[in-house]
């Protein structure tokens, strides 16, 4: 069964903040934030499909402000793509104070929600109606987003492997973490539930942020504030009539926060009996706490005493990494080279290197400045950053292209400002680490230049999307500057590569770096500006010399 996609747009909701809504200090429940959250988002997802969804997960959320009675919450979500039986919703939630009229940002989230089958037969979802350029970019990146998710165990193993061997060291004052445990029981009710009888995903959440609250304070005798979540996952359903078993407990404290772990168990009344749990749900929820002049408190260390203790004591070690990781490789509109290659930094490394020259390529304002036969080259000014664009007409089909743009070993084939090119890393089979040298600009009294890049590639999942290569600078401390190489820095740059036939495409090659990199304007990575046609052409020669015999 297929359903007609929805175009594109925003489900909005507004909410004013009641004191109903508020915790003691009259800011809004992060619990009843996150139930206005789901229910939105959806929505979202039910315009789309055309049939009931259920929450699946929830990514990380981050809570940046916090909304007062009395003030306007918004929140908007959007389908940004549809998988086979699932989508990815974006979710952004302002607030806003009625008296000044500031409308801050609280929460940029991503959820992704499943389709309910009425019966047997599945139901596959037809693609997001793309209207806006926002819609396109956000669909690109959507894929990426998923990469993540899917990535994510495999991730916190490898760092558990890590934490593990990292020594406990013990305070005098450090308290049992078993001194925080608390466990709660809910009976689902009829307003907990949709139309179908299954518990809405929000309430939950909002269940676990009450129960988890009371864990944090039980160790920093204050009332903790919810900061972040990481991830929420809903392993399976839960009904009218069941009972929900909430266990919380801290897992470890970092100075200023706390994470609380919380596992969800869903009981019906014979398996109430019989004492027989489904798992439902677990989440790690991160607190901090203020004092009457805002001043952020301390907490006390934990002391884990068991087996299980231990283990969520480094759980928290390695998702703190994973979190300072995201937080930082995410915001991708920032051009900034990578701080350090490392294993928790990989997946989002991957990602901000795709989400940065995807932001690029989807920027407006770009200005024609050469039309040359074949090629054609654009500058973009923002600020002390200059971009520029060239579009190259190839006659190799695009997948060819795709394969030696990709492999960066080729570079000195067809541009004379690689000196030498070899391959430090091959992190995967879409993501390498290259060690390359150029020549000295051409000016008196500079060095050769080298740069430690990350190359990564994605090939399309539609026949609309590009082929791209994206390219960024990273640190490694296995590959320190030396006295003999000026240690360059990419900020961005790569390949977007369209089909035009099956013998044809379009290559546009894109590079973004600061007012005092100018003199050293690219051409493949580190060019003149006067070279920039030249270098194409050799790269269209190059292309379809070496197509010609794939």
């Amino acid at each position: 069964m297929e359903r007609s996609g929805a175009a594109g747009g925003w489900v909005p909701m507004c909410q004013r903040v009641l004191p109903a809504h508020a915790n003691h200090r009259g800011e809004l429940s992060t619990g009843q934030l996150l139930k206005w959250m789901d229910a939105t988002a959806c929505l979202a997802a039910e315009k789309h499909a055309g049939v009931s969804c259920v929450t699946a997960s929830m990514d990380d959320i981050q809570f940046e402000e916090a909304a007062r009675v009395g003030q306007v919450i918004t929140i908007k979500a959007k389908v940004n793509r549809a998988f086979k039986t699932s989508m990815e919703v974006g979710i952004n939630v302002t607030v806003q104070d009625v008296l000044t009229n500031v409308e801050k940002i609280v929460s940029v989230a991503y959820a992704t929600y499943v389709v309910k089958p009425v019966g047997p037969e599945k139901i596959a979802l037809e693609p997001v109606k793309l209207l806006s350029a926002e819609d396109h970019l956000e669909h690109a990146l959507a894929t990426e987003r998923k990469r993540i998710r899917l990535g994510y165990q495999e991730v916190f193993q490898n760092l558990m492997q890590e934490s593990n061997k990292e020594e406990i060291f013990e305070e005098e004052d450090a308290i049992s973490a078993d001194l925080t445990h608390v466990q709660s029981i809910e009976l689902v009710q009829p307003p907990h539930a949709n139309h179908h009888g299954n518990t809405f995903g929000g309430q939950i959440m909002a269940w676990m942020e009450t129960v988890a609250s009371i864990s944090a304070s039980r160790l920093c005798r204050s009332y903790p504030i919810l900061k972040s979540v990481s991830m929420f996952k809903f392993w399976g359903p839960s009904v009218v009539g069941d009972r929900l078993v909430f266990n919380a407990i801290v897992n470890n404290t970092f100075q200023n926060s706390v994470e609380v772990g919380v596992r969800v168990e869903a009981y019906n009344c014979e398996e109430w009996i019989q004492n027989q749990a489904r798992h439902i749900n677990s989440a790690y929820l991160i607190f901090n706490s203020v004092n009457d002049k805002g001043e952020q408190l301390a907490f006390p260390k934990i002391k884990p005493i068991t087996k299980d203790s231990v283990r969520r004591y480094h759980g928290a070690i390695a998702r703190k990494r994973i979190r300072l990781a995201r937080k930082y490789m995410l915001s991708a509109k920032e051009d900034k080279p990578y701080d350090l290659w490392e294993k928790s930094n990989q997946a989002y490394m991957s990602y901000s290197n795709i989400a940065t020259l995807t932001y690029l390529a989807a920027k407006t304002g770009w200005e024609v400045t050469s039309t040359l036969n074949n090629i054609k080259i654009w500058t973009r000014e923002d600020g002390d950053v200059l971009s520029f664009k060239v579009e190259m007409q190839v006659k190799t089909a695009s997948h060819v292209a795709f394969s030696l743009l990709s492999d960066f070993t080729y570079c000195q084939q067809w541009d004379k400002h690689f000196l030498t090119c070899e391959v430090l890393q091959a992190v995967s089979e879409e993501d390498k680490i290259y060690y390359v040298t150029s020549p000295p600009p051409h000016m008196s009294g500079h060095q050769p230049r080298d740069f430690v890049i990350l190359v990564s590639r994605r090939q399309p999942l539609e026949p609309s999307e590009p082929y791209i290569v994206a390219v960024k600078s990273v640190t490694l401390t296995s590959v320190p500057p030396s006295s003999e190489h000026c240690r360059s820095e990419i900020l961005c740059a790569g390949f977007q590569i369209y089909s035009d036939s099956s013998s044809s495409c379009r290559v546009y090659y894109f590079n973004q770096m600061t007012s005092s990199l100018v003199p050293y304007l690219a051409a493949g990575l580190t060019g003149s500006l006067n070279t920039i046609e030249d270098t194409a052409l050799e790269c269209i020669k190059f292309l379809e010399l070496k197509g010609s015999k794939y």
